[in-house]
């Protein structure tokens, strides 16, 4: 499955901030530089799936804050049933 994301870097904490238009914004709190961010996106959703890292792949947009992130091994209702759980998480 494909998600695209905006990608907050140098967060506070590393997190799914909730929806944003057609995508979801991601806040991660390691810098955009020298491939750190991209690599803590990778970490962040495989261990959130519990995937290994080799399953989460930047798609498009690896020099951008708009990225589209493939993850292999779960389908859009997994990731719906995540996203609205981190939502409600981010909110209390």
């Amino acid at each position: 499955m494909r998600v695209s994301i905006k990608v907050h870097a140098r967060a506070r904490r590393t997190r799914l901030a909730g929806k944003l238009g057609d995508g979801w914004k991601l806040e991660i709190a390691a810098p955009p530089v020298e491939g750190r961010a991209n690599r803590a996106i990778v970490t962040f959703f495989s261990e959130a799936f519990r995937l290994p890292r080799s399953a989460v792949r930047i798609a498009a947009g690896e020099r951008s804050s708009r990225k589209v992130v493939e993850i292999t091994g779960i389908d859009e209702e997994q990731f719906r049933r995540f996203a609205e759980g981190a939502a409600m998480k981010n909110e209390e």
